[in-house]
């Protein structure tokens, strides 16, 4: 029996909210495996993380697992987005099915395969980030969540993970009344507003 992954954090946020800039400030960035789902969209910093373009989720999000287990120079993993990433699998293994039910429930498979597998044995910190969408319940009750396709969708991509981080751009006004050595804010930030 193997141990659990317990530095498994999942970043949330609308798009341009700071999901990826949010990464700047990692520790030891040069130990940072940055496993780019999005197109090969840039970071928009400079890095010195290893950066991977991830063009099929079968052949290298496995592989990309498997060669940071063996590199101690490795310490976190970050896959940017879990929502490109699955959407990635959708277009190249679900669609092209002729039996979509059989194309769907590998989608639920492969995603099991990495979190229960792939992160779970991992000795690595790994952080996903996500895409969110808000939806209205019948109770009027605005809720944020990941969304996803197939059975997924009924447990929740949230439940996966550890601790989950929501980014999200605030009026810099908003943030006056927080004093605290954790919150800094660049003159470009202070330029823009939020």
């Amino acid at each position: 029996m193997s141990q659990t992954n317990d530095n498994l954090v999942l970043l949330v946020g609308k798009a341009a909210n700071g999901k990826s800039a949010s990464l700047r400030n990692i520790k030891n960035p040069e130990g940072v495996l940055y496993l780019n789902c999005e197109a090969g969209k840039k970071l928009p910093f400079r890095s010195k993380f290893i950066e991977r373009v991830i063009t099929d989720p079968i052949k290298h999000i496995p592989q990309m697992f498997t060669a940071a287990e063996s590199k101690p120079e490795i310490h976190t993993i970050v896959v940017d987005s879990l929502t490109y990433l699955l959407d990635m699998y959708e277009s190249k293994y679900v669609l092209t099915l002729a039996n979509k039910m059989e194309g769907w429930s590998n989608f639920a498979q492969f995603f099991k395969y990495l979190m229960q597998d792939l992160v779970a044995k991992s000795t690595k910190n790994v952080i996903f980030t996500a895409h969110v969408k808000d939806d209205v319940t019948d109770e009027m009750v605005r809720e944020t969540s990941v969304p996803v396709k197939g059975s997924l969708k009924n447990n929740g991509i949230e439940s996966y993970f550890s601790c989950v981080i929501a980014a999200k751009k605030k009026k810099l006004t908003d943030l006056e009344e927080y004093k605290s050595g954790l919150l800094t804010i660049t003159p470009q930030e202070e330029a823009l507003g939020f």
